[in-house]
């Protein structure tokens, strides 16, 4: 297979078409196949499977378990090796624990994935094909629409106005237009307007291309090599960092001083090293790594069930955390089923003409699907036999409206649909109710009236116009100019039956809605009501434009409605709302809600969104249902309670045990217990501990956001760390003063006494006078 030379937009498409040994039909399945197992899957980086190797190992990777290897080495060549070989084999099967549950945690989380895969369409064997973007290959022929992901550096073949987002490769905010052509080899990256990049995506038009290079071989896959870019942190994962550093801090501190004091008390060094550091083990909750994971993928499980699925694991724990959530109210917050209400001339009679034309505008078109169109279409269905279509301008969010040039007996007609303000701003004249065609001066105020009309019954509104184009086959976007304005298109979309209901819902679970939509401030306002928000405060696209990013700060919270908003204002408002200290989650399915989706701390999305919106989303619904939303919120806190409850647990019952053992053996003439068995105290008290993943949570743990606080685990495993320690000296004293315990006889009854209360007191908190029911409220006041 011949490797081009890297300049491919300087080539000639046919040139190309020889060296890829490839046609314009695209190649045969065998051929696929063949270059797949050549070239590879195009990922930039491995995938993420279960490697039972790499996953075995990777329970043995934390510094105290390797010191703990080497110490165990040292003490078999040095003295028992019968110690050592039990030191060794309590590490290994704690290891070997933590391994099978995240094998199988990572086994279900990969079977879910494969749910909401992205798929790119291709030419194989003549025809268009749905494959994993992970199968395409050099020499592949991909089609490609609005919303769609570019899967591979790729060499514009056809193209029809096409508009592609290259934001996140060359940091151009605007989309670039690309074409066929051949450029210069020296002409930079930003400008060769006859290449496609992996990772950017098609805002408008359409275009077939063929792959050039696909996975690390392709620019984007350089630059990630190169940067070797991580996720954005979330806040579960800075908790658990924060948790980690705290955890270190204490577990030194202990570990520095029981060794030298054991020291200087003349101990064996040996003995008080791997005394020290068992107790640095024991102080660890080293199976959290394992219990997050088990967390985490059972909370997927349950998430799947409820119509959630969760591509990014510590996204689950963000979800329990939010407390704002912002989203569009189309198929969200309303039925997403268009209905084309009326279609209405200047005067707001119904009209035929309008409605015939903005029948030819939705049956040609050919760019992504949409519910308008889907809705003039199914409305009434026109006889159109005479008519041809010639030449398309697809719509795009920077224009907002669609331009089709349709043939009929010896004229073209461009005929114009979109928002209401961008098609009249292309418009010179105006269609009356007779045919008479005025100035757009002098009817203008009279389509401001029935505009607020119609959005004051909340429904949204269409502007239609038509130009004779004469005898001209084509058309461009200059040729938007001069129009005659022909009418309104009044079209609604109802609230969900249950969407009160619903709002509440979440209300009651601590999470705000926010609504951010590109309809007009009369149409939100009406919805909104109908919806049961009342007094909502509104800000519109306008209004934020002349905010200061300070000023907004201020308002964002307070404000419930986003209405007339851009799309490069979306990312804006997420910011805002997380430094103002929000957990925000962002639902958006559509081509312009990418950065947004980014910026914020949950993004979320559905099965039928564009593929970037899938891509750059944490968690896909597989309904677009804000009920479904709720069923996830109190998933993903059931979850994050549940890692709570392992870490208050842990970290208070075993500082309460290496607090006692460390101060019993300042006044023991000998060390209160082995360092194999706190190793198996530890391993024996962690089986129990398996199983919180599956465990109920009080009602009063998911009422509301909650988020790491450190300050809380530390006083937590303070106070009961110590109190536990009360009980532990009470059955020192007893062993020494009592039953005058030997050496053998101490460890042996201080050792069962320590497994024993922690298996069997339901509770984390050791002191068995506490009744269950008091301890858990204890627990739940921090």
């Amino acid at each position: 297979m011949n490797q081009l030379p890297p300049a491919f937009w300087s080539i000639s498409a046919t040139e190309i078409f020889q060296h890829l040994g490839t046609a314009k039909e695209g190649l045969s399945s065998e051929g696929a196949r063949q270059r797949l197992a050549h070239y590879g899957s195009n990922l930039l980086k491995p995938q993420k499977r279960s490697d039972v190797l790499t996953l075995l190992l990777a329970q043995f990777k934390s510094p105290l378990i390797l010191i703990l290897f080497f110490a165990t080495g040292l003490s078999f060549f040095l003295r028992n090796p019968v110690d050592a070989f039990i030191i060794l084999t309590i590490v290994l099967v704690s290891g070997l624990l933590g391994f099978w549950q995240e094998h199988s945690a990572t086994n279900a989380v990969e079977k879910l994935l494969a749910i909401v895969q992205i798929k790119a369409t291709v030419l194989r064997d003549g025809n268009p094909h749905e494959i994993p973007v992970e199968e395409i290959v050099p020499g592949d022929i991909v089609i490609l629409n609005a919303g769609d992901i570019v899967p591979g550096d790729c060499l514009v073949d056809e193209s029809k106005d096409l508009f592609v987002d290259e934001a996140t490769l060359t940091g151009e905010t605007y989309p670039v237009e690309k074409s066929v052509g051949v450029l210069a080899a020296e002409t930079p990256l930003g400008q060769r307007t006859n290449a496609l990049w992996m990772g950017t995506h098609v805002v408008s038009g359409s275009a077939a291309a063929l792959v050039i290079s696909t996975g690390k071989q392709t620019e984007f896959g350089k630059v990630s090599e190169r940067l070797r870019l991580r996720p954005q942190e979330t806040d579960f994962e800075r908790g658990i960092r924060r948790f980690g550093y705290f955890l270190m801090e204490v577990t030194l501190i202990l570990v520095i001083a029981i060794f030298a004091i054991n020291v200087y008390l003349a101990r064996p060094v040996l003995d008080s090293f791997l005394f020290s550091l068992a107790l640095a083990v024991g102080l660890t909750p080293q199976l959290l790594p394992a219990i997050i994971s088990i967390n985490l993928a059972h909370g997927a499980k349950r998430m799947a069930q409820g119509k959630v699925i969760v591509k990014r694991l510590a996204s689950i724990e963000n979800f329990g955390s939010m407390n704002v959530i912002c989203s569009d109210k189309t198929g969200t917050l309303t039925e997403g089923s268009v209905h084309l209400q009326s279609a209405l001339d200047v005067e707001g009679a119904p009209s035929e003409k309008v409605l015939l034309h903005a029948y030819l505008n939705a049956f040609y078109e050919t760019g992504f699907t949409n519910p308008i169109d889907e809705a003039i279409r199914t409305h009434r269905h026109f006889e159109l036999s005479g008519y041809r279509k010639a030449d398309e301008i697809p719509y795009d969010f920077l224009r907002k409206r669609l331009s089709i040039l349709v043939a009929h007996d010896d004229t073209h007609l461009m005929v114009t649909k979109g928002a209401l303000a961008n098609v009249l701003a292309v418009c010179s004249t105006a269609e009356t109710e007779r045919e008479l065609v005025v100035d757009i001066a002098t009817v203008r105020d009279r389509i401001q009236q029935h505009l607020e009309e119609f959005s004051n019954k909340g429904c949204r509104t269409l502007g239609v116009a038509y130009k004779n184009m004469g005898a001209a086959s084509l058309m461009s976007k200059v040729d938007e100019a001069g129009m005659t304005f022909l009418g309104f298109l009044v079209l609604f979309d109802p609230p969900k039956p249950d969407i009160i209901e619903t709002i509440a819902g979440l209300k009651n679970l601590g999470v705000t809605l926010k609504i951010i939509t590109g309809d007009n401030h009369l149409v939100a306002a009406n919805v909104s009501q109908q919806m049961g928000l009342s007094n909502t405060k509104i800000l519109t696209g306008a209004d934020l434009r002349d905010l200061s990013d300070g000023a907004l700060l201020r308002r964002v919270v307070d404000v419930d409605v986003f209405a007339e908003i851009e799309p490069n204002q979306k990312e804006r408002i997420i910011l805002a709302l997380k430094k103002a200290g929000n957990v925000v989650g962002y639902m958006g399915d559509g081509i312009n809600d990418a950065s947004a989706l980014h910026a914020a701390d949950v993004g979320i999305s559905v099965e039928s969104a564009v593929d970037v919106a899938k891509e750059a989303a944490d968690i896909v619904l597989l309904e677009k249902d804000l009920g479904v939303l709720v069923h996830g919120v109190r998933e993903g806190r059931t979850t994050f309670a549940n890692t709570l409850k392992y870490v208050f647990m842990a970290t208070s019952a075993n500082f309460g045990n290496m607090f006692s053992m460390a101060g019993v053996s300042l006044f023991l003439p000998f060390l209160p217990l082995l360092p194999k068995q706190i190793l198996l105290t530890n391993l024996m008290t962690d089986f129990p501990e398996m199983t919180i993943a599956t465990d109920r949570v009080d009602s009063e743990m998911i009422d509301y956001p909650r988020r790491w606080d450190i300050k809380a685990i530390r006083k937590f495993m303070i106070t009961f760390g110590l109190v536990s320690s009360v009980f532990d000296y009470l059955t020192f004293g007893a062993l020494v003063t009592i039953l005058h315990a030997t050496q053998d006889q101490f460890r042996t009854g201080w050792f069962l006494e320590s497994v024993i209360s922690a298996s069997l007191i339901p509770s984390p908190i050791y002191p068995t006078t506490f009744p269950a029911f008091l301890r858990a409220r204890m627990m739940r006041s921090f």
